[in-house]
């Protein structure tokens, strides 16, 4: 038996899809990698976005970041199932190396949300104090 890795896998799904397809492909996605070995560890779907260019023909796609745990024999598996769906536009599955992990909690340390107080400039800040007494 193999060490599980942390991986993490972007997936596009074809956009024009309606809501019900994209969420029963990403129950797919999810018994994919499930079969193959890997436990789930966190899942983030962005939702429909504007692509850069187009892919197929498809010019919207909904985007999904899903972190897990697996065992790198079964990667092939799981990337040949995704290649044969054809609602599935884009994948990548990136090992999350330590370096990686370190990097992204630094970012996350000095990262500020946009909308957040640290966002606003002082004149925003100013304004809404001023808005806020009348």
């Amino acid at each position: 038996m193999e060490i599980k890795k942390l991986y993490e896998c972007t997936v596009i799904i074809n956009g024009g899809l309606e809501d019900d397809a994209i969420a029963a492909t990403m129950d797919e996605v999810r018994n994919v990698i499930a079969k193959n070995g890997g436990d789930i560890e966190n899942v983030l779907e962005v939702g429909r976005r504007t692509m850069a260019y187009p892919i197929g023909k498809q010019t919207i796609g909904s985007y999904a970041h899903i972190e897990f745990r697996g065992e790198p024999s079964g990667l092939a598996a799981i990337e040949t199932a995704f290649r044969y769906n054809e609602n599935i536009l884009r994948f990548l599955i990136v090992h999350l190396s330590t370096p990686l992990l370190e990097m992204r909690k630094r970012v996350e340390k000095y990262s500020v949300v946009i909308g957040s107080p640290e966002d606003q400039s002082e004149e925003d800040q100013q304004e809404e104090s001023v808005a806020a007494k009348k």
